[in-house]
């Protein structure tokens, strides 16, 4: 892999800690841009030992402090005085568009990644793709702004990741079916009657992954699965019929891909998002990476199930949107990020997450998908309908 220079959005949550430690163990790669939404002290530790170009914090209170911190190091055998420090959405997209980037890891949480995309695509850079809610809410409009600016949008989602993995080498030939496979969260056996009364710790104690708080909410609901049909169907250009989940508890195998003649090819590993991080960092090769590895004597009998859809209805839902088209993946996306969100404060039932998506769906009036505008009217929209029925309805 020759040199090569990575912006990474959402360098403090999750993804982006992981994205780091490849960079730390990968050769031949460098952070020249860092960008988070809070978190400055473990974004001063990132820029000590990554010595980036432009660092953003989305905060304006917060990246003065950082300069204010990074102008204290003046003087010292650190390079940090000399990072220029933005803010603000300005800034972000600042960041997503660095000219001297060669690659964007987009690692952001939900709907505020969106606009990265766009200036990152628009600026020519190859995309690394963990913010899925890109391709929910405009999968259409980004996927056709990739192709007329000539960028690759590389999947680092462990199962769309796997996917892109198994096509390699298959001379151009299509899948017939693709099987994204679902832990089934924390709640795979908990009784339906008893999901009402779970607690948000409950929730976010996932059993395979570590991962930032929303998007584990997602798995324990299965929105994430669902979101996930609407992101493959986008990046394989994929009829959503094409898409099956299935629930493998053990999360070794990432995706399956059945070709016409009935062959299915399968990605394993560890539950580990280092490598489909890596992968896409150094795509089409593979190198040697931080990624755990499996030990087929240690690893456990596995196992697939269907998935309740009866106990988790937003599988259902985020079909259902997929189905409509339009705006309606807009809205539900951002109908969902309020719902969790109030969740997580103990504003409502874990239960009541998909009656609230369902309820704003339904009173929604879809219009034409003319462009990014459009999707973010809807976003607003729903967001403003969401709380308005999260304060009627209460926990």
């Amino acid at each position: 892999m020759k040199n090569k220079l990575i912006s990474i959005l959402g360098s403090t949550g999750s993804i982006g800690k992981q994205a780091l430690d490849v960079a730390r163990n990968l050769s031949g790669l460098r952070v020249c841009c860092l960008a988070a939404r809070t978190g400055i002290d473990a974004l001063e530790r990132q820029m000590t030992e990554f010595q980036p170009s432009l660092v953003c914090v989305t905060d304006a209170c917060m990246a003065e402090e950082l300069r204010r911190r990074a102008g204290s190091q003046a003087g010292t055998h650190s390079s940090s005085a000399n990072c220029e420090i933005v803010s603000g959405e300005e800034g972000l997209l600042k960041a997503a568009a660095y000219p001297e980037a060669d690659m964007v890891l987009n690692a952001l949480s939900g709907a505020a990644g969106l606009k990265p995309t766009a200036a990152a695509i628009r600026a020519g850079k190859n995309i690394a793709l963990a913010n899925k809610e890109t391709l929910v809410m405009a999968g259409e409009w980004i996927m056709r702004l990739a192709r007329e600016a000539g960028v690759a949008l590389l999947p680092v989602d462990s199962e769309h990741s796997a996917i892109f993995q198994c096509l390699q080498g298959n001379g151009g030939n299509l899948p017939r079916r693709v099987y994204l496979t679902a832990s089934g969260g924390p709640f795979r056996l908990t009784p339906k009657e008893n999901l009402a009364a779970v607690l948000p710790a409950e929730a976010l104690a996932h059993p395979n992954w570590s991962m930032g708080p929303k998007i584990t909410v997602d798995c324990a609901t299965m929105m994430n699965k669902g979101l996930e049909i609407m992101e493959a169907k986008w990046l394989f250009d994929l009829p959503a019929s094409a898409i099956a989940v299935l629930v493998h508890p053990q999360s070794i195998i990432h995706s399956m891909v059945e070709f016409e003649d009935g062959a299915v090819m399968a990605q394993l590993g560890a539950p580990d998002m280092r490598l489909p991080i890596q992968y896409a960092f150094t795509y089409p090769e593979r190198r040697p990476g931080p990624s755990a590895r499996l030990d087929f004597l240690r690893t456990p009998a596995l196992s697939f199930e269907p998935p309740d859809t009866d106990k988790f209805p937003c599988l259902t839902l985020a079909r259902e949107a997929l189905d409509r088209g339009g705006l309606y993946p807009a809205v539900l996306n951002a109908a969902n990020e309020m719902a969790v969100a109030a969740f997580l404060e103990s504003r409502v039932s874990f239960t009541r997450i998909p009656l609230l998506i369902e309820k704003v769906m339904v009173s929604y009036t879809d219009k034409n998908l003319g462009g990014l505008e459009d999707v973010l009217e809807a976003d607003a929209w729903a967001r403003e309908r969401t709380e308005n029925e999260i304060q009627k309805i209460g926990p």
